[in-house]
């Protein structure tokens, strides 16, 4: 059913609670993972059309991804990496067509208003504009007000 799922990885505590959900998804599936991080700092954002060096930001990303495929890949799992740069969003959509990848997982946050509005504009855009399934789960409990 899914023989591709991109894994959408924020470098965060959403990816602790992700990453299981896929695991065994795949797993059962045999699927195939593709680790996708997006660097949306200045130089990440700027890379390409500046000319940049990579900056710390970028290379702690790419060691990231590594170091998540390294735990995948010891319970048996194929698993490619791929560092992003730019609008995450768009990035994670354009990565996804190119890859031909099946289905989309991501973390949520649990997060409540403003919060929701800042860091759930990934998601929303995604899940609005993909083209396949999307995949949420929750990062971790939500906070009591």
């Amino acid at each position: 059913m899914y023989s591709r799922i991109l894994v959408a990885l924020e470098n965060g505590r959403a990816d602790d609670a992700l990453l299981p959900h896929v695991q065994e998804l795949a797993s059962r599936l045999g699927s195939s993972l593709l680790l996708v991080h997006v660097a949306d700092g200045f130089a990440a954002r700027n890379f390409a059309a500046l000319n940049l060096a990579e900056s710390d930001e970028i290379r702690a990303d790419r060691a990231y991804l590594d170091q998540r495929a390294v735990g995948l890949r010891a319970a048996g799992l194929a698993v490619d990496v791929h560092l992003a740069m730019g609008e995450p969003a768009r990035e994670i959509l354009r990565v996804a067509a190119e890859h031909s990848c099946d289905l989309i997982a991501m973390g949520t946050h649990g997060h409540r208003f403003i919060a929701d509005l800042v860091h759930g504009s990934t998601i929303s855009e995604v899940r609005h504009k993909a083209s396949v399934p999307v995949l949420l789960v929750q990062g971790y409990p939500r906070q009591k007000a």
